[in-house]
């Protein structure tokens, strides 16, 4: 059988802790408009056996050269998202990035 991974839960006064598989990791991503950054933001889920439950890009920018990749990924565990946020903007090309999570109950 397969251990639950739990984490303090976002609201204090909750009396059950938050089940991992509940939260949504979310993403957003902005790079330059170059070619190599969709596979290679793709690549560090693929790498770790995860598949974006959601995946919107789009080109922006006066002259279209800005990139903004907006992703969802279940199943993190905070420490997990903190550390993919770290990977994504050490990436080259990327100028910023954004972390929220969702959480449903």
């Amino acid at each position: 059988m397969q251990d639950v991974v739990t984490s303090q839960s976002v609201f204090p006064n909750s009396p059950e802790p938050r089940v991992e598989t509940d939260v949504t990791a979310c993403f957003s991503v902005q790079a330059v408009a170059d070619p190599s950054v969709m596979p290679r933001v793709l690549e560090l889920f693929a790498k770790r056996g995860l598949i974006p439950s959601r995946w919107h890009s789009d080109l922006g920018g006066r002259r279209r050269d800005e990139l903004t990749i907006d992703l969802q990924v279940q199943g993190l565990t905070d420490s997990q998202r903190d550390h993919t946020a770290a990977i994504l903007r050490g990436m080259v090309c990327v100028t910023s990035v954004l972390v929220s999570e969702k959480l449903y109950t």
